[in-house]
């Protein structure tokens, strides 16, 4: 059992007494740790206070903590991962999760802040920063842009892409139509908006007709499971493949997902706090959407489909990310 396991489990079932006690380990072990970062962290909020909220972020303070990639090589190929830190250098307050995110904000830190692992939901719902904060913003979530990269490796014939959308989609769906107007590929973006995740009926059916692909957004829709299953079983009765915001759509019947690593969000989350200690004076936050680390195929879909995909060397050199296995 990995410490990140052990820290969530125990976080999640114990008591109050071995809860604090497992909470106290792992900030003891961050501080500890960050002497051998190029960035000293401190972490919010103070180990009396909260412990991981689910094992993704345990895996995440993991990973920040050995300071070096468990899984690949390739993937810490060209970042620096340990080093000395400069005397001088501020320490950079660290905060995972919503949660934490609004109690360091309502804190009002003096020193740099990295808030992590919010979704794009949560980092619009964060309350403005004053004009000298310096604060940046680690997302949980893939670009639009990674996702348009996604699909036309897999799919290079497919243009009409179609989104099914509610109303609190807009900044989503506003990101994912600036991301197809850069890309220059001739995408068409077809949209429907639904006014209730669990009543996608109507949508879906003047949806899937025109659309060669589908993309669910880490929204209301892709975040509640009848939702999910609705959108799966439609597009599966209508041939049309669908590209989910995370690996467990591939494990209920998506064709492919991006998946993200602890690893390399880590070593996001040092050259954020880099670039933050580097920032003498405060401005907009700095947001970085979570750079993938491999790709989730379901191969009952792509043949259910005949579809005949990259290998999955082919894949991963064509999005840039580590080969497995190398």
């Amino acid at each position: 059992m990995t410490l990140a396991q052990s820290l969530s489990r125990d976080g999640g079932r114990a008591g109050p007494g071995r809860r604090l006690l497992c909470v106290a380990l792992l900030w003891l072990l961050l501080a500890a740790a960050s002497t051998a970062w190029a960035v000293e962290w401190r972490m919010l909020p103070a180990p009396t206070q909260a412990a991981p909220a689910s094992p993704a972020q345990a895996e995440f303070l993991q990973a920040l903590l050995s300071g070096a990639s468990s899984e690949t090589s390739s993937i810490t190929a060209g970042v620096r991962t340990r080093s000395l830190r400069l005397a001088g250098d501020d320490p950079v307050a660290l905060a995972v999760g919503p949660e934490a995110a609004r109690a360091a904000l309502d804190a009002a830190p003096r020193e740099p802040l990295l808030l992590a692992l919010l979704s794009h939901q949560e980092s619009q719902a964060l309350p403005r920063t004053g004009p000298d904060a310096r604060v940046a913003v680690l997302l949980r979530e893939p670009s639009a842009a990674d996702q348009l990269a996604l699909i036309d490796a897999l799919l290079p014939e497919r243009r009409r892409l179609g989104v099914v959308v509610t109303a609190d989609s807009a900044a989503l769906l506003q990101a994912l139509r600036r991301a197809t107007e850069q890309d220059g590929r001739g995408w068409e973006l077809q949209v429907e908006t639904a006014s209730d995740p669990l009543a996608l009926g109507a949508a879906l059916r003047n949806l899937l007709p025109r659309s060669d692909v589908l993309l669910v957004l880490p929204d209301a829709i892709g975040n509640s499971q009848p939702a999910t299953l609705a959108v799966l079983r439609a597009a599966a009765a209508a041939g049309v493949p669908v590209i989910g915001p995370h690996e467990g759509f591939v494990r209920s019947g998506a064709l492919a997902a991006l998946v993200l690593a602890p690893a390399r969000l880590a070593q996001q989350a040092q050259a954020l706090g880099e670039r933050l200690q580097g920032r003498r004076a405060g401005g907009q936050p700095l947001v970085e959407w979570a750079a993938p680390a491999a790709v989730r195929i379901n191969p009952h879909v792509a043949r259910s489909l005949d579809l005949r995909l990259p290998s999955d060397q082919a894949l991963a050199e064509r999005l840039g990310l580590p080969v497995q296995g190398s």
